[in-house]
């Protein structure tokens, strides 16, 4: 049994630090909290759960922009750069995340060698190949659907590859040509009975949705997550929400994945004022926002998670404690974890975060961890710094 002792402790759910000061730990899980236990002295350091992303795609190189150099890279090159990249996540604090889209199934052979112990990377749940339209966002990756009975088909692929949810492209995006994120790939009646497919064997639906049309249908076909919830308007530029959209999705326990990153600081004020209004009123309508980055697509690494975090707080107008939750219990929860990891307790996995500071008050402390680990193996941290 491991004990780290002399810390200050945030569980991932209290609104302050804990009455402990001792983390005790034996295999891969957490076996208790306490005070004056003997132990590892770490003495100035605070311990907080492992972050969650809640979207990122292992498959992606963010340093390649060109979708079709990105597609001409080799399975052999991929899975090495997928090794780096997970690796590189835990030594920066990320010790869970779901990746929402691939197509040949790579990243189910990295979270199965995370698993067996073979490589070192963060928990992950995998989508695969997500269910998109004919010619429609990410139509590369092979999950083409003309109708429900082909959205069927594929879903049935994914089951057959050992998938632990499903992603549906409910509206066009960004990196697909010809892809319009304004417009919904499929009417209501087809995306409910999508999600119902999906829910049959078992599984949630995470929906990417950039459109206002798109939402609305994701939100009345009651998938886990909508990724973006970007409010795109008939016009292709970010509108008003919609607030009957929006209490459907607060009724439904639907969560919130902005996807909010390293990137969006270098939007203009008019963007972040639109931002926040929206951000403003999903709260308080009671939506629950997770935090996520889409880490792959251009310049947007995956181990930048506590990076963009603080960019999250501005646009979102979250305190750091929300934030923290957001990364870490709430995440747990959206992802359907939370009795597996995102707060320190006994029974839960021991995936913890050390770093000096206070990460309550100043979020930029994640930035520098002096410690990680994962399922109850100590990592590491990567040695580079980073500035929001």
């Amino acid at each position: 049994m491991t004990v780290y002792s002399r810390l200050r402790i945030w569980d991932g759910t209290a609104g302050d630090y804990a009455p402990f000061d001792s983390i005790a730990v034996e295999g891969d899980v957490i076996v208790g909290l306490g005070n004056g236990w003997h132990g590892e002295n770490c003495a100035g350091l605070t311990a907080i759960p492992g972050l969650i992303d809640a979207h990122v795609h292992m498959v992606l190189d963010p340093a390649i922009a060109s979708l079709k150099d990105q597609l001409a890279q080799k399975p052999r090159v991929i899975r090495k750069k997928m090794e780096r990249r997970a690796e590189a996540m835990v030594r920066h604090g990320i010790t869970t995340a779901r990746d929402l889209g691939g197509g040949n199934w790579l990243e189910l052979e990295l979270r199965d060698r995370i698993n067996a112990g073979e490589i070192l990377g963060p928990r992950l749940l995998c989508a695969g190949q997500p269910v998109t339209s004919v010619k429609g966002h990410c139509h590369f990756w092979g999950g083409e659907s003309a109708d429900l009975e082909g959205a069927k088909t594929v879903i049935e692929r994914q089951h057959a590859r050992g998938v632990d949810l499903i992603k549906l492209m409910a509206t066009g995006g960004m990196q697909t040509p010809d892809s319009q994120p304004k417009d919904a790939q499929f009417d209501q009646a087809t995306t409910t009975a999508i999600v119902a497919a999906a829910n049959e064997f078992g599984y949630d639906v995470a929906a990417h949705c950039h459109g206002t049309p798109g939402i609305r249908h994701a939100a009345n076909a009651g998938v886990r997550s909508i990724e973006h919830c970007s409010w795109i308007g008939a016009e292709g530029k970010r509108e008003p929400y919609d607030p009957a959209v929006v209490a459907e999705i607060a009724r439904r326990g639907v969560w919130v994945s902005p996807t909010i990153n390293t990137g969006w600081a270098r939007f203009p004020e008019e963007f972040a004022v639109r931002v926040r209004e929206n951000m403003r009123g999903m709260k308080a309508a009671g939506c629950r926002l997770v935090a996520s980055t889409d880490a792959g697509i251009p310049n947007v690494r995956h181990q930048d998670l506590a990076v963009a975090l603080p960019v999250f707080a501005r646009l979102a107008e979250l305190e750091p404690i929300e934030v923290l939750k957001c990364a870490t219990s709430e995440c747990a929860a959206a992802l359907d974890l939370a009795e597996i990891t995102g707060t320190l307790c006994a029974g839960l996995s021991a995936d913890l975060l050390f770093m000096r500071g206070d990460p309550l008050a100043d979020l930029q402390t994640l930035q520098q961890p002096v410690k990680v680990v994962v399922r109850g193996r100590e990592v590491e941290p990567a040695e580079e710094k980073h500035e929001a």
